[in-house]
C-alpha cells in the first residue's frame, strides 16, 4: 500500500478497508493525517464554522444491573443512595436549563430493572406537555434493548412508542467498541454489538436521528477500533435515502479514575493527545457518509480538542450545563457557552450555536452564564 493513493482514495470520499484504515493510522505522519482530514472537513463542511451545542446531561435513574466495569455512576438496585429522578427534579432542572439558553436534555440513566416502557413514555408526554420546545435526546441503543427485553416487545414497537411520546433524537450512548470480544470483557450487562446497531438502523428506519460514539484507550487493539469504524458506516449507508441517520461521531477516550477496569484488571488510558488528534483524522476518514466529527474536549481537554478542529472535526459539542457519568471516572473539563466560543475563536474558527439536528441557534438574548466551581 502507498499513503499517498489512500489519501486520493480518502479525498474522493471512498470507503477504505479496514487494512487501509490501520496502515494510514500506524504509518502515515501525523501532518499528512490532518491535511487530508483537514481537507476533507472543508469539503463535507464548508461554512468552515465550528458548532457547539447548550443542554443538560440528566439521569433518569442511578441504578443499573449492566456493571460496567469502567462507570462508577451506578449503584446496585437497592443501594443507599439509588435514586430515580422525579418530575420536581426535571421541572426545576429544565427551568434553569432554558435560563441557561438550553434547548434539550440529554436525557439517560441505567438499566433498571423495574422501569419498564410506561416509565419512560410518561416522562416524555410529562416534560412534553410542560416544557413543548425542549428536545429530547434520550436513552440510547442498550437502554432501548433493555426496555425491550422487560417488555418481552421489538426494538421497532419500543422505538415507535418512545417517539410518539416526545422522544426527538436518539443518543450514540454505550457503543464503546461495537466488538463482542471489547464488549464481554467491559460491559458484559450491555447488549451484543449486532443489536446495538440493529436499534440504530431501525431508528433511522423510523426517521429518528442519531448520533455514534466510541469509547477508546482501554482493552482494544487497533484493529477493533477500526471494525467499530467500517461497522458504523455500513449502518449509515443502509438508511433510508430521506433519513438523515447518523448525524454525528463522536470519539472519545476511556476514563480511568477508580473504575474497576483500572483497579481490578489494571487496565489504565494511555491515549496520548497526539493519538487522539490521529484518531479524530482517521474518523473523518474513514466516515466519508458522517457529516460532522465531534471533538471531546470533556475527555481530552481544550487544547487537545481546539488541535482536533485543524484535523477533521468541525463540532464542539456541548457545554453540559450538567455531566454525572464521565465525570465520575475522572473527566474534570469545563465550559460556558462564553469560554466554549472563546475556545473555538482561539483555534481560529468563527462559533456557531446550533441543535441536535446541526440547524444553527442565535444566542439567546436573555441567556445567564452557569457558574462553575473547579
Amino acid at each position: 500500500m502507498q499513503l499517498n493513493d489512500l489519501y486520493l482514495k480518502a479525498l474522493n470520499l471512498e470507503f477504505l478497508s479496514i487494512e487501509e484504515g490501520m496502515f494510514l493510522f500506524e504509518h502515515a505522519p501525523l501532518t499528512e493525517l490532518m491535511l487530508v482530514a483537514d481537507t476533507l472537513r472543508k469539503k463535507q463542511v464548508p461554512h468552515g464554522k465550528v458548532s457547539w451545542q447548550i443542554d443538560r446531561n440528566v439521569n433518569t435513574t442511578n441504578v443499573c444491573i449492566a456493571n460496567c466495569k469502567f462507570c462508577n455512576f451506578y449503584r446496585i438496585p437497592g443501594h443507599p443512595e439509588a435514586y430515580i429522578t422525579n418530575m420536581g427534579t426535571y421541572r426545576k432542572k429544565i427551568t434553569e436549563t432554558i435560563r441557561y439558553g438550553g434547548d434539550q436534555l440529554l436525557l439517560q440513566g441505567g438499566h433498571h430493572p423495574e422501569l419498564g416502557l410506561d416509565f419512560y413514555t410518561n416522562i416524555f408526554r410529562q416534560i412534553k406537555q410542560e416544557f413543548p420546545t425542549i428536545k429530547l435526546h434520550a436513552l440510547g441503543p442498550p437502554e432501548v434493548a433493555h426496555i425491550t427485553k422487560l417488555e418481552k416487545s421489538t426494538h421497532r414497537e419500543v422505538l415507535t412508542a418512545l417517539k410518539e411520546a416526545g422522544l426527538d433524537s436518539l443518543p450514540g450512548a454505550g457503543a464503546e467498541i461495537l466488538v463482542d470480544r471489547v464488549r464481554r470483557l467491559i460491559s458484559k450487562g450491555k447488549c451484543g454489538a449486532d443489536e446495538w446497531l440493529a436499534i440504530m438502523h431501525e431508528a433511522h428506519e423510523l426517521n429518528i436521528t442519531t448520533s455514534a460514539t466510541m469509547m477508546f484507550g482501554h482493552v482494544e487493539t487497533i484493529e477493533e477500533r477500526f471494525i467499530h469504524l467500517a461497522r458504523i458506516r455500513e449502518v449509515q449507508a443502509m438508511k433510508p435515502a430521506d433519513a438523515k441517520g447518523f448525524l454525528a461521531f463522536i470519539p472519545w477516550t476511556f476514563q480511568d479514575v477508580d473504575t474497576l477496569l483500572t483497579r481490578i484488571r489494571g487496565v489504565h488510558n494511555l491515549t496520548t493527545a497526539d493519538e487522539y488528534v490521529r484518531m479524530i483524522a482517521i474518523s473523518r476518514i474513514m466516515l466519508p457518509n458522517i457529516k460532522n466529527i465531534q471533538a471531546s474536549w470533556l475527555t481530552v481537554g481544550k487544547e487537545t480538542a481546539q488541535v482536533c478542529l485543524h484535523s477533521g472535526a468541525n463540532d464542539f459539542g456541548s457545554i453540559m450545563i450538567e455531566e454525572n457519568v464521565v465525570s465520575a471516572a475522572g473527566a474534570p473539563h469545563r465550559f460556558t457557552y462564553k469560554t466554549i466560543q472563546d475556545a473555538i475563536r482561539e483555534a481560529g474558527f468563527e462559533p456557531q450555536l446550533r441543535n441536535q439536528q446541526y440547524e444553527w441557534r442565535n444566542i439567546p438574548e436573555t441567556i445567564e452564564e452557569q457558574v462553575i466551581n473547579y
